[in-house]
């Protein structure tokens, strides 16, 4: 019965458990060897449900008990499956004790079992390659006899020491021995080791990139583990959320996590944890509380004497200090000690990206950077994503300090075509978005080394395809992303008819919150598999073709000033604006002065838009004036001018676009062949919606019309499908914490920027009279409704940036639409429109 309650503790930790305590009330009819054997099994059992100081109670018991009695081989299995509890309290030096005497007693299977544990000791303790031969001799023997729950827990063991090396081939090794142990595990029925295997899976393909499907692992795997395999779990999402960009998910898993491991006891999990807030709040850009947290998970790992997590603790501290601004020498001396340190403890990666700091204090203090630059540069060619752009990122730096400037400018291009690659996993365009960070210093180092306008215009466009896909990759049909959708639409219906009628919003406003993150996370399981082709980007010489008599102004953040790169009459030349920040600063007020005068058109509003666009237009150079005299312009902005409504400053004609070769793009779409249909729908409760539909109705007598009830989410979204021109008058809401789940609000709840990705053929213009509908957010991502329309494969949309005034909109849609109805481009007809106060947003998007 005994045996039977060992494998029962893996398979079935809450049986076992209740199973072990029960048998261990007779204990007057149990022998010294049973009873031992029974509080193993409940040590076993408790540490898998989060009872860790029950399960080290037992087995303190059960060592008393082996000592008392004489049963040396006994005491050397308690000391076996003390290795696992004290190694979760934290106490590594005395787990490896355990160990280092249970190995001179236990033979055979025992052995074997005892090497899987001291496995996982290792590899906690930092020390992934003693872990490694701690299970090279006993892994062939398991695989040859029919102990599953041995084998699976060994191969979970050498999986994560293999991933924790970070190496290519290690990577790909521990893979394949967690797909082993998931095997394994599944064969045998032991539902809780094959999570914890799929939990630890996930990891190291996080760690090979492969983020969408690790957190469709991870969903997977947590529904079946309980106690510390859960924190664990958590925590590991955490890391894949941090890696993904997604610190603000990152940070409250994290909480939860470490909270409840310090209340269970495992300290292990405790300093882990820390170490992973520390990275969070570095990537959030907050290095003063990373450096302090870091300098708590260094503590930590101290006091369990965990030598080889030291090192990263240590290494975050570093990287906070230099976030924050420390430019010192004790930093150089610090990161060139460090970054040794951590190449020889394995930690390759973590090297190369301190040599890369040391280097660049080098060059700061006058001292010599061309060796550290070297050992960093090794890595460029093998290892993960973030490695090999630091390393790209020390060769394009050690080739610019020896002169050679076309050299250092081709190793930037070498670096993001890995951090391109990198992102190309990501189907969802937040991720991707979020994990083009991954090469955000080494695109501003070459931007920084180009010096000719075309070179500037190569490298701002190459930077901007990391972050944006030209063509969105559409996700497969999943139905339980489709339920999510719709039971969206129904809690924020509910949610605005609770804040109409005075009712408690509180409850509504969390059933949606719950229901955002699953879409969210529906769309982040999804990975692309066949994706499009790269386009070629944008050259001077096929833009020159397609402008004709336009110009293109891309504007272009170098360190922190402004430049803009103009296209005009075959020439390409490149324009000092000034401050970033000063010149953001002024957009942000234009911005704020349309919007004033949106909602309210009076003498004092007036005065605000005219000055705030004179100081906004100031920041011009006459030369740039001159140059852009008179043609139709294409712009491409950076950053926070994104929210620029340049109908405010100019009245020629003009379109928006995230990219030059997303412009060129865009006009491919607008070449093709229409299918001429048109699609008008009016949504609820928009006072000149229904008087808007009607009148353009009688300029598409054979249009689509969908309004009261007909308008809801699923009807327009089918009409959309193919439609040559699509007209959709609704209220906007625009979602600065997640512009994907900005919306049209139409019968049934919002339609989102999600739903627009199951529209099969893209429209191919788009009018949007609603308010906000086109602000965006995500830096060159453009996420937003305008940014998924155009990715989907819209030629143009033509929506407004600020609020859209009722009494204005009526007669600018109706005016539109005569103009394009008699032929007129989408750019020229917004231009030709008379603008209201109320209407001063509208611009257009795309191909124009």
């Amino acid at each position: 019965m005994s045996a039977r309650l060992l494998r029962l503790a893996a398979a079935d930790p809450p049986r076992a458990h209740a199973a072990a305590v029960a048998a261990l009330g007779d204990a007057a009819e149990r022998t010294p060897r049973e009873a031992i054997t029974l509080r193993r099994v409940a040590a076993l059992a408790a540490k898998e449900l989060g009872l860790l100081e029950e399960g080290l109670a037992h087995l303190e018991e059960a060592l008393r008990a082996a000592e008392g009695a004489g049963l040396a081989y006994e005491r050397a299995l308690v000391q076996m499956n003390l290795v696992g509890l004290l190694t979760a309290q934290g106490a590594l030096p005395r787990a490896l004790a355990c160990a280092d005497a249970a190995a001179k007693v236990l033979r055979g299977a025992d052995a074997d079992r005892l090497a899987a544990n001291v496995a996982c000791a290792l590899a906690r303790a930092g020390r992934p390659a003693q872990a490694l031969e701690a299970v090279r001799q006993a892994l062939p023997r398991l695989r040859r006899g029919d102990d599953p729950v041995t084998l699976a827990g060994l191969l979970i063991n050498l999986g994560l020491a293999q991933a924790l090396r970070g190496r290519p081939g290690d990577l790909q090794a521990g893979r394949r021995a967690l797909a082993e142990a998931v095997t394994v595990a599944e064969r045998a029925g032991l539902r809780a080791q094959a999570a914890m295997a799929k939990g630890n899976l996930a990891f190291v393909l996080s760690r090979c990139g492969d983020l969408p499907r690790a957190l469709r692992l991870y969903a997977e795997a947590e529904a079946d583990l309980t106690g510390e395999r859960v924190v664990q779990c958590r925590l590991d999402q955490a890391e894949t959320l941090i890696a993904a960009g997604l610190t603000g998910e990152a940070r409250p898993l994290l909480a939860g996590a470490l909270a409840e491991a310090a209340e269970r006891g495992y300290r292990c999990d405790v300093a882990d944890g820390l170490l992973l807030l520390a990275g969070a709040e570095l990537a959030d850009g907050d290095a003063e509380r990373a450096g302090r947290t870091a300098e708590r998970a260094r503590a930590a790992f101290a006091a369990q004497e965990r030598t080889g997590w030291m090192l990263l603790a240590e290494h975050l501290l570093l990287r906070a200090r230099w976030a924050a601004g420390d430019r010192s020498a004790a930093l150089w001396h610090a990161a060139v000690a460090t970054a040794d340190r951590l190449e020889r403890g394995g930690w390759h990666e973590q090297a190369a990206g301190m040599r890369v700091i040391a280097a660049r204090l080098a060059l700061r203090l006058g001292r010599p950077a061309r060796q550290l630059l070297e050992q960093a540069g090794r890595a460029r060619r093998h290892g993960p994503a973030a490695l090999r752009v630091a390393a790209w990122h020390a060769v394009a730096l050690e080739r610019s300090l020896s002169g050679d400037r076309r050299g250092a400018l081709a190793a930037v291009r070498a670096g993001l075509r890995v951090a391109d690659e990198y992102a190309e996993v990501f189907g969802a365009a937040e991720l991707r978005v979020r994990a083009a960070r991954v090469g955000e210093e080494l695109a501003a180092l070459g931007l920084e080394l180009a010096r000719s306008a075309r070179q500037l215009l190569a490298a701002e466009e190459r930077r901007r395809a990391v972050a944006r896909r030209v063509t969105a990759v559409r996700p497969p049909a999943d139905p339980q992303r489709a339920q999510a959708l719709t039971r969206l639409r129904a809690a924020a219906a509910e949610h605005a008819a609770a804040v109409a009628r005075g009712a408690d919003p509180l409850p509504t406003a969390r059933r949606l919150a719950r229901l955002e993150a699953a879409v969210r996370e529906a769309s982040r399981r999804h990975s692309p598999s066949g994706a499009p082709p790269r386009p070629r980007l944008a050259g001077v010489p096929a833009l020159t073709a397609a402008l004709g008599e336009r110009a293109l102004v891309e504007l272009v953040r170098v360190g922190d000033a402004l430049h803009a790169v103009t296209v005009a009459a075959g020439r390409c030349r490149r324009w000092p604006i000034g401050p970033y920040g000063a010149v953001a600063h002024d957009a942000e007020r234009l911005r704020f002065a349309v919007r004033r005068l949106a909602r309210r058109a009076d003498d004092s509003a007036a005065a605000g838009l005219r000055e705030a666009a004179w100081r906004m237009a100031a920041w011009a150079p006459a030369g740039l004036r001159r140059a852009l005299s008179g043609r139709e312009l294409v712009i491409a902005p950076v950053g926070a001018l994104h929210a620029v409504p340049w109908a405010a400053l100019t009245r020629r004609p003009l379109t928006v676009v995230p990219s030059a070769t997303a412009w060129l793009h865009a006009r491919a779409a607008a070449a093709g062949r229409g299918s001429g249909r048109v699609v008008l729908a009016a949504g609820p409760s928009l006072p000149h919606a229904e008087a808007e539909i009607a009148a353009l109705a009688e300029l598409y007598p054979h249009a689509t019309v969908l309004r009261g009830a007909a308008a809801a989410a699923l009807p327009v979204r089918r009409a959309l499908d193919g439609a040559e021109l699509a007209h959709l008058a609704a209220h906007g809401e625009f979602r600065e914490d997640n512009p994907l789940f900005s919306h049209l609000r139409l019968a049934d709840g919002p339609l989102l920027a999600h739903d627009l990705e199951d529209i099969a053929a893209a429209p191919r213009l788009v009018v949007l009279s609603a308010c906000d509908a086109g602000r965006a957010a995500g830096g060159e991502g453009m996420l937003g409704i305008v940014g998924a329309l155009l990715a989907l494969g819209t030629a143009t949309v033509i929506a407004s940036v600020a609020p859209v005034r009722d009494a204005g909109a009526h007669a600018f849609m109706t005016s539109l639409h005569r103009r394009l109805r008699a032929g007129m481009s989408p750019a020229r007809a917004v231009a030709a429109v008379p603008r209201s106060p109320g209407t001063l947003g509208f611009q257009c998007f795309g191909a124009g």
